[in-house]
């Protein structure tokens, strides 16, 4: 192999690293906003289970003073 074409070899290589280089910047930058996005929607999640726990409690409780006043109906007894 002569001088030159290793320099044909290396200018080569030296372009399918930057191109990796360029890829795996992408990929992190990728990982990061898919980082952020997992944490935002786990954050909704837990919003959204208080929520529905809390409306669950809600519904319970209507429900209890519904049968409650059921049975204050003549003829419930």
């Amino acid at each position: 192999m002569t001088w030159q074409g290793f320099s044909n070899y290396s200018a080569l290589m030296e372009t399918e690293l930057k191109t990796l280089e360029e890829k795996i910047n992408q990929f992190v930058k990728l990982c990061h906003r898919q980082r952020s996005e997992n944490i935002q929607l786990r954050q909704q999640l837990a919003g959204a289970t208080s929520e529905n726990k809390h409306l669950s409690e809600k519904i319970n409780a209507a429900t209890t003073r519904l049968e409650s006043l059921l049975t204050q109906f003549p003829g419930n007894k």
